[in-house]
């Protein structure tokens, strides 16, 4: 297509291929999260994010450039979720800046665009790192720049920016030891030249499978060939308004690809899912992109178990079945049930005025309740794989009813989100303490001085989490080499806040080799707060072996509920 310019149309057409071509590679790109956790989400997040947006350009009914850019920039702004996420964002909005009063765009004006994008991407990270989607979004602009008015037509500009994007990516292992260690390219970076090829392919009409051969992630996520099944995952999906008959078939058919014996059962305003597979991140990532969850409940199953399980679904299936109908109850009304849709309150919205609130992210029933007893006002359902939006922040927010109100993320991929809320609440002082886990959240709450103003508390917010480390025990879903670690599928890690610390086979013992490394001389207190699929009495039998092991720091043992995690461990 030899074309030197596009209109709104055009571009939107672009636009709305290149959110499609991420969508379909989203679970790609989740693989090649560099720690083998079962919860990489840079894929997810992206898509979340995109499609966001793309319901806004979907929804123009007047299509020109101003509301094309605005339905773009509000889109992902609002819809961003994690670190990968928000960048993308940014990219969206220094992009649209540019263009958003033109009536049709040329190379010069793509190229400034291209510029705007990055500038803007860069200044929204405080500490850009080399080696990430920023990489990947810097060697666009500057490949545009210097193509810029040397060739002839956007086709061949399309074409040499994204075989350009593909080198850089190649090359991001080399910026980063850690993305080489684990054999991966950069997942964001990943993601952004599936979006440029989409937006390509919807221009030019041509396949570019076909065109574009270089970009292979290392590990392409093929269907799983063979089935191995180890865990059961239970939860609740709560619809978005596009959930429909069409929407449950196509979720149904994706968790039996990816597992067994899959059960959606809907109950009005939520589907009940039940589903046995190995991996159950992604699950949970294919989940949230219909909607939000809760109840999330993930335990081990042995094979030979499986099957008799299913069998008696079936059986109790059937004797539903010959019961006598009985009369259908209706959902109960928004505010006779637990709200799970949007974030969770943690008090009655209609609380007086104060000077201060807190909203949290928390990820599991016992987590919620120690939140909440150390006065979080607001509390959003999410954490790893689950990470809230931008919007789900402003929402929170907008239902604490304080001058200024305090977030915290306690997770490092949804501080940016925090952040980027901070500048779309325009009536009250919005506060983010950058808590990076659970732990760190909680010692923000301890500190907390209600008769000091809202800059004291934040300064010695953010000193007390300085002093808390964290470890968290998973299990690995593929193989890897990390920092001199050789990990197998199957394997049980304790991930500290930097680097994985222990490797095992049995996870009470890697939880106990992680909290040795943990702790030092200075160490005070060791906390430990166990997850949904861990016996409470198990869990007791390690609170006392650490007990043992440091006879002279304080151990406090907590029921988190959290999933995925078997334990999450602070040592102050």
């Amino acid at each position: 297509m030899q074309s030197k310019k596009i209109d709104a149309a055009a571009l939107a057409k672009m636009f709305l291929a290149g959110a499609r071509r991420l969508e379909s590679e989203k679970e790609i790109i989740n693989e090649l999260n560099v720690f083998p956790v079962p919860d990489g989400d840079t894929g997810t997040n992206m898509s979340l994010t995109i499609m966001s947006a793309v319901n806004e350009v979907e929804a123009i009914t007047d299509m020109n450039m101003t509301t094309l850019s605005k339905a773009i920039s509000s889109g992902s702004l609002r819809g961003a979720r994690g670190n990968s996420g928000v960048i993308l964002s940014q990219l969206f909005r220094g992009f649209t800046k540019v263009i958003k009063d033109k009536d049709e765009l040329d190379m010069d004006i793509l190229t400034q665009a291209l510029q705007k994008a990055v500038e803007t991407a860069y200044k929204a990270v405080m500490k850009p790192k080399e080696g990430t989607i920023l990489t990947v979004g810097r060697g666009v602009a500057e490949k545009a720049l210097e193509i810029n008015n040397k060739v002839d037509d956007l086709d061949t500009y399309f074409k040499e920016i994204i075989f350009y994007a593909e080198d850089v990516l190649e090359k991001t292992p080399e910026m980063l030891p850690v993305l080489k260690e684990a054999g991966v390219v950069d997942s964001g970076g990943q993601g952004l030249i599936e979006i440029l090829k989409g937006g390509y392919a919807a221009y030019s009409g041509e396949d570019v499978d076909e065109i574009f051969t270089k970009s292979k992630p290392t590990l392409a996520a093929e269907a799983p060939k063979e089935k191995i099944v180890t865990y059961e995952t239970r939860l609740l999906l709560y619809k978005q308004g596009s959930f429909d008959e069409e929407a449950n078939d196509t979720l149904g058919e994706y968790l039996n690809a990816y597992g067994t014996g899959a059960a959606l059962e809907d109950k009005g305003n939520c589907v009940s899912i039940c589903v046995f597979s190995d991996e159950p991140g992604r699950i949970i990532s294919k989940c949230l992109s219909f909607g939000s969850i809760d109840d999330v409940m993930i335990k081990p199953w042995d094979k030979d178990e499986i099957k008799p399980v299913l069998e008696q679904d079936k059986d109790a299936a059937k004797d539903t079945a010959k019961e006598e109908p009985k009369e259908e109850k209706k959902p109960a009304p928004e505010a006779d049930r637990e709200p799970v849709k949007k974030p969770v309150p943690a008090k009655a919205k209609a609380a007086p005025d104060k000077e201060m609130g807190f909203v949290a992210v928390s990820c599991g029933k016992g987590l919620d309740e120690i939140f909440t007893s150390l006065g979080v006002d607001y509390l959003i359902t999410g954490g790893q794989t689950m990470n809230p939006s931008t919007d789900d922040m402003v929402n929170a927010i907008d239902n604490v009813n304080a001058k200024t109100v305090f977030i915290l993320p306690n997770n490092k991929n949804i501080i940016l989100a925090a952040n980027q809320a901070q500048y779309l609440v325009e009536d009250k002082e919005i506060i983010v303490i950058p808590t990076k886990t659970i732990p760190q959240g909680i010692t923000a709450l301890i500190t907390f001085m209600s008769d000091a103003t809202p800059a004291d508390n934040e300064s010695a917010m953010v000193s007390a989490i300085s002093g808390v480390k964290t470890g968290q025990v998973t299990y690995a879903v593929r193989d890897t080499s990390i920092n001199g670690l050789e990990i197998k599928k199957g394997n049980i890690m304790g991930i500290g806040d930097h680097e994985i610390l222990a490797v095992g086979s049995v996870v009470e013992e890697t939880a106990m080799s992680m909290i040795e490394k943990m702790v030092d001389d200075t160490s005070e207190i060791i906390s430990i707060y166990f997850g949904d699929e861990v016996d409470e009495e198990i869990a007791g039998d390690l609170a006392a072996n650490v007990e043992e092991k440091f006879p002279d720091i304080s151990v406090e043992l907590h029921m988190g509920g959290q999933p995925i995690y078997y334990y999450i461990v602070s040592v102050e």
